[in-house]
């Protein structure tokens, strides 16, 4: 079974203590986001994990646990872009603190499991073409000895998210504009000696030296274990996504990075109210079980 923590928050820096706790005591709860009274139990056990795909922007609480993980085998997907406060309001400075905690993570685990991820990509009269591109290098530069991977994509963003970055003033882009940037960061990543990939993009970008990627990535798992794995592709993601299928143990509306293109989260006073329940020792990240609840053991693969 391969653990996804978590496309609906950030684990790593807002929950790494549950979760570690939740290692220690080889299971966790998760509730169905269409019927919150259905509750699976997912058994931690390592003979079970194959492995673990942490999602953040901020790894910092996780890596004091990091020695609680040895018997596991995990990477890192890590969110650096060159978006502001305006955008991300929850994440520290980038030059100042990110880009070394980047560095810093890279140096422990390995930089091959530490995938950098730029997106989503859009674009603003503050945040031009021309800002992305520079930013883009910039942070390249930085991260060329730490991860061997960027991942990019094109903002596709649901009305919910819309209403949130209705201030930003978002340009549309045509698939010709994508195509432009998107040679441009290929030539630039690999002046770097880095691979670039697209996360779920409808678009194809091979002949400028983008290709299709996935997050939860059978090839890279397999080089982390040394073995082969079989598994077949997620069909809960979106149709362009060619993750493997996975098991996500994060809960919706719990995020606390407040950056304006979130899905995860419907509305601040969800977060608030989701937050308050949060209890280290609980099997649930952010709730309870209640009486009407049902609790089933997952099935592992």
């Amino acid at each position: 079974m391969i653990v996804s923590a978590s496309r609906r928050t950030d684990i790593p820096n807002y929950y790494a203590e549950w979760f570690i706790q939740r290692i220690k005591k080889g299971f966790l709860y998760v509730k169905n986001p269409m019927n919150a009274h259905q509750v699976s139990r997912i058994d931690l056990s390592p003979e079970l994990i194959d492995c673990i795909v942490f999602w953040t922007k901020n790894p910092s609480n996780l890596m004091k646990y990091l020695d609680c993980l040895q018997e596991y085998a995990f990477y890192v997907q890590f969110t650096l872009t060159g978006y502001g406060k305006d955008v991300e309001k929850g994440i520290p400075d980038k030059r100042k603190n990110v880009l070394g905690v980047f560095q810093e993570l890279a140096g422990q685990i390995g930089k091959e499991r530490v995938v950098w991820r730029y997106d989503p990509i859009f674009i603003t009269d503050r945040y031009t073409r021309e800002y992305h591109l520079k930013a883009f290098e910039e942070i390249a530069r930085c991260l060329k000895d730490s991860t061997e991977k960027v991942v990019i994509s094109f903002g596709d963003f649901y009305e919910k998210t819309k209403r949130n970055m209705k201030d930003l003033g978002i340009k549309e882009m045509t698939e010709e504009e994508m195509v432009c940037l998107a040679k441009r960061m290929a030539e630039i990543a690999s002046a770097y000696q880095l691979t670039i990939e697209t996360c779920a993009e409808r678009i194809g970008l091979e002949e400028v030296g983008v290709t299709h990627g996935s997050c939860i990535d059978k090839k890279m798992i397999e080089r982390l274990l040394g073995h082969e794995i079989h598994g077949k592709k997620d069909k809960g993601q979106r149709d362009h996504c060619q993750c493997m299928e996975s098991v996500d143990v994060g809960t919706y509306n719990t995020c606390l990075n407040g950056c304006k293109y979130c899905y995860a989260n419907f509305s601040q006073e969800k977060v608030k109210e989701n937050c308050k329940q949060y209890d280290l020792d609980s099997p649930l990240l952010c709730g309870t079980v209640g009486v009407k609840d049902k609790i089933t053991e997952r099935k592992m693969k």
